[in-house]
């Protein structure tokens, strides 16, 4: 979900308003998809951050400042050197596009003024981030070759041409009468798709409002409209140009009973009737807000440690069925070893290098079955009877072996899920910098250890309980489990864990003190919680104090075993945990 042009046209006025003359102190770069500004107005500093992700592409105000790596990527040094210091001269869209301008005025040498202009694509997945000077590419965020786009080319050197450009209308500038003679033009089409085809600035959220505004199905063919529809699709249009237009904006965002977004626009909708509307006084406040329920902000190097565990996963998960195909094979050896028996005694009875196959009767039969035996023609009866007994004291011998692998892939699996569970936990660079850690050590990555002074350092979440004022933690990843488990806590404290289901480990600093039945079921819906079972219902969660809980030797991260635990079967009340979530953000 995004913005679309006319919406586009209401944050350009509003950043340049807040921003134009600012001077640009600091650039940074949380991710591969972002950059943040650090504008410097008389009295006041503006965060603008700027996002290419697909999902939710936008440049807006931030409340507050994201965490940045320690090193910043080659296109966030270009920027630094091209543009801190200089002052922004102007924001603007082109058109009714969604691709804003920034132009920047920078002193060069021989005390020269020069503007160079940072390109805001922001459209969807083709949205990019691209410096200009003088029509020619500096930089880009996402660099385009020949041989990603035939269209045209994003390198540095280039020279720069716009998007393609579409045969639309401009709403503001256009007759509204050319508008509705474009739109009778094509009588198959959809009057939604219509509006989107005939005029600049349309996205699919607008199309729908305005075809609500005039009281018409969005799935209504052009053909099957009268005059009266044609002049309600006027005064539609006319009302949706005074919104889109007015110097101030009201911007809404409307949700489903799951928080997912709906549609967003920078003026009131009002054909989503059965959503949750959510008024916002500024467009920033309202992508800021879309930015956190899209999730848009990704940590570096979280994605590619998802999918690198989910890669272990599948592939360890592959080897247990294997393994258990193979397991099911060598419980199978008595059969070997009974075919060798059979030929053993009737060898006399059959010709070398003859049959494929014999059937004679089972001497390990009471009732006088017959037993098949399959036979190489290669070989002799004698050597047909050997490889039976070599098959059957290499099962017998596998067994055991088998065994003993699958229980080592059942605890890979087990502990790769526990990796998939801290990188859903995962709120820092330092978390993440943990992760890479134990990736590396558990031998999954092949790179250097990350050393501790690059980032800062994590610390496992920190409540009190609402009675009795105790000190509750939560581990976000299988180090911080162990430190809080086997060093943090006393031994009369209480752990709490979800029952054969990776997730934190969560510690009561008790003291071996009574605890109320409502703390106890705090700190269990938190453990559901922060696990692999989140949103689940009936989750198991054990608790039992410290004393009993032991980290055998050699064993991995996060792993413990434990006794005398007591159950609870947990379904968390997201609400009631809300206050003590906003508090962990």
């Amino acid at each position: 979900m995004s913005l679309d042009g006319f919406s586009m046209h209401a944050l350009a006025r509003e950043l340049n308003a807040t921003l134009a003359g600012g001077r640009i102190d600091k650039i940074t770069q949380p991710n591969k998809q972002s950059i943040i500004l650090s504008i410097r107005q008389p009295g006041q500093n503006y965060l603008l951050h700027i996002s290419i992700n697909s999902q939710n592409p936008s440049a807006h105000l931030l409340e507050r400042n994201l965490e940045n790596p320690p090193e910043p990527p080659v296109f966030c040094m270009v920027l630094r050197k091209q543009l801190e210091t200089g002052r922004i001269a102007a924001i603007r869209q082109h058109g009714l596009d969604r691709l804003l301008l920034m132009d920047v005025d920078s002193l060069a040498a021989g005390g020269k003024i020069v503007t160079k202009t940072l390109v805001l694509e922001l459209m969807g997945k083709y949205s990019n981030i691209i410096l200009v000077q003088d029509g020619t590419i500096i930089d880009a965020l996402r660099k385009i070759g020949a041989n990603s786009s035939r269209v045209r080319t994003v390198l540095p050197g280039d020279a720069y041409e716009l998007p393609p450009g579409q045969d639309k209308l401009d709403l503001f500038t256009a007759d509204l009468a050319d508008i509705i003679a474009s739109l009778k033009k094509d009588g198959e089409q959809r009057l939604d798709k219509a509006l989107l085809a005939t005029c600049m600035g349309f996205g699919p959220v607008s199309a729908k409002e305005t075809c609500f505004s005039a009281g018409l199905a969005p799935s209504t063919r052009i053909h099957a409209l009268e005059e009266i529809d044609f002049s309600a699709i006027r005064e539609a249009l006319t009302e949706i140009r005074i919104a889109a237009s007015s110097e101030t904006a009201s911007p809404v965002l409307v949700l489903d009973e799951n928080k997912k977004i709906l549609a967003m626009s920078s003026f009131s909708l009002h054909y989503l009737t059965e959503g949750t509307s959510l008024a916002f006084p500024t467009i920033s406040a309202m992508l800021e807000k879309a930015d956190q329920l899209a999730g848009s902000y990704v940590l570096p190097d979280k994605d590619r440690f998802k999918k690198l565990v989910k890669n272990e996963l599948s592939r360890a998960e592959n080897k247990l069925v294997k393994l258990d195909e193979e397991i099911a094979a060598a419980e199978n050896a008595e059969e070997y070893k009974i075919r060798g028996d059979n030929l053993m005694t009737y060898q006399y009875q059959f010709q070398d290098h003859v049959d494929s196959e014999i059937t004679v009767a089972n001497i390990y039969s009471e009732a006088g079955e017959t037993i098949t035996i399959p036979l190489d023609q290669r070989y002799t009866l004698i050597q047909n009877m050997q490889a039976c007994y070599k098959k059957y004291d290499k099962l017998k011998r596998a067994q055991e072996l088998l065994r003993v692998q699958r229980r080592e892939c059942e605890d890979n699996i087990t502990y790769l899920e526990s990796i998939e569970a801290s990188l859903l936990a995962s709120e820092s660079l330092g978390e993440i910098a943990e992760i890479h850690n134990e990736l590396v050590a558990g031998g999954y990555l092949r790179e250097k250890l990350k050393r501790k002074n690059n980032d800062k350092p994590s610390h496992p979440f920190h409540f009190q309980t609402p009675d009795g004022g105790f000190d509750l933690f939560i581990g976000k990843n299988n180090y911080q489990n162990d430190k809080l488990t086997c060093k943090t806590a006393s031994f009369n404290d209480t752990w709490f864990h979800t029952q054969n289901i990776p997730g934190s480990h969560v510690i009561l600093r008790n003291g071996g003190a009574p605890v109320s039945e409502e703390t106890i079921l705090l700190c269990a819906s938190l453990a559901a919680h922060f696990s692999k079972a989140q949103g689940s219902s009936k989750v198991p969660v054990d608790y039992t104090e410290i004393r009993y809980v032991k980290k055998p030797s050699g064993s991995k991260p996060g792993f413990v075993i434990f006794t005398n635990q007591k159950t609870l079967y947990i379904t968390p009340n997201e609400e009631e945990l809300r206050p003590f979530l906003l508090k962990k953000k």
